[in-house]
């Protein structure tokens, strides 16, 4: 597996498919650009999710989060990108990608999506 960012998304498979279980993976060291300014925008990302035949496979995650590091997103469209693509990696029965993103003139954001919605 690279040790470089990379927007692929590895899958496992769950070792309890019968079972609704949650899972949750936090990062609090998330970075993008400001589309606007160019300027770094710092957040922490919390994903839950209640699997179904697959899991996300964590390293493959972290690479994928740091991918963004040098790409400008607006807070509300990185948080519903990722929901989406951990939606088409996994396909969870239910996921919710939260990120809270630090302040910024004065503005705290905290943006959630989730599935089903």
């Amino acid at each position: 597996m690279p040790s470089t960012p990379s927007k692929e998304l590895f899958a496992v498979d769950n070792p309890h498919p019968g079972r609704d279980y949650e899972v949750r993976c936090e990062s609090p060291e998330f970075t993008c650009l400001c589309p606007m300014t160019g300027q770094p925008d710092f957040a922490e990302v919390d994903i839950t999710y209640v699997p179904d035949a697959k899991l996300v496979e964590l390293k493959s995650l972290k690479l994928y989060l740091w991918s963004y590091r040098d790409e400008g997103a607006f807070h509300e469209d990185v948080t519903n990108r990722i929901l989406d693509d951990l939606l088409a990696a996994i396909a969870p029965r239910r996921m919710t990608v939260q990120t809270r993103w630090n302040v910024r003139g004065g503005i705290t954001t905290v943006v959630t999506a989730s599935h089903p919605g």
